[in-house]
């Protein structure tokens, strides 16, 4: 691993002040975000604040926020958003010279909105290959050193077979060393045993088990009858 806990202070008087007054966010600077296994999946519905949140963790790193790996940036050249510009990393024992040496980290940011654009800048998008295609070239030729890597919905692009393909990548990755945190709706890839799941919402942050997740039970109720669910949509 190479971060153990995330966290962040607000200047007086902007507690009141988005993004700080988004629930997970408020959690992140009342008590930090401790990471107790290679892979965290950040779970939650839209709104909630995951992508702010896995957002600030690789811009916090070093990674671009629009996508790409440490030691390459986005051509708008945004700067950094504010829960970026002060989060802050303690290093787990395997990565605190990375957190300690600018040069020596290693990463990458894949978000699903630029995800085409960033693998085509570093070599990983050739026009042959679909979107879902383009994701999993990614991880097979460039998701392979120990560093940090930040996934913002990856199986938007991927079939169910291809998210059980990247369900391995991750794996091979963090036995290579690797630390994931990924943003996901998906409950294909939070299945991942030994994965930790948080979740975020109106509560903040808490730690959940696979079976917890309501997208799980969701999936399930609306595989088995999906017209408990069209129903209220259609009629």
């Amino acid at each position: 691993m190479i971060i153990e806990r995330a966290y962040l202070h607000p200047a007086p008087g902007e507690e009141d002040a988005w993004p700080w007054n988004v629930a997970c966010v408020r959690a992140l600077v009342e008590e930090g975000l401790r990471f107790t296994a290679p892979v965290t999946f950040v779970v939650g519905e839209n709104g909630s604040g995951k992508s702010t949140l896995v957002e600030a963790l690789a811009e916090g790193f070093g990674l671009d926020s629009w996508g790409g790996s440490h030691d390459w940036r986005y051509a708008s050249h945004r700067a950094k958003s504010v829960l970026g510009e002060r989060i802050r990393f303690d290093g787990a024992p395997g990565g605190r010279r990375m957190l300690g040496n600018w040069h020596a980290r290693t990463g990458f940011f894949l978000r699903a909105e630029t995800a085409l654009d960033a693998l085509d800048r570093e070599g990983f998008g050739p026009d042959s290959l679909s979107h879902g295609e383009g994701f999993l070239a990614a991880f097979r030729g460039k998701f392979l050193r120990p560093g940090l890597y930040v996934l913002d919905e990856p199986e938007a692009a991927l079939s169910f077979a291809s998210c059980l393909e990247l369900i391995g990548h991750i794996h091979q990755l963090t036995e290579n060393g690797g630390q994931v945190i990924c943003a996901t709706h998906s409950p294909l890839l939070t299945a991942l045993p030994g994965a930790d799941i948080v979740e975020v919402g109106e509560h903040g942050m808490r730690r959940v088990s696979w079976d917890e997740l309501e997208l799980v039970d969701h999936w399930r109720r609306y595989l088995a009858d999906p017209r408990s669910y069209l129903r209220h949509i259609l009629d």
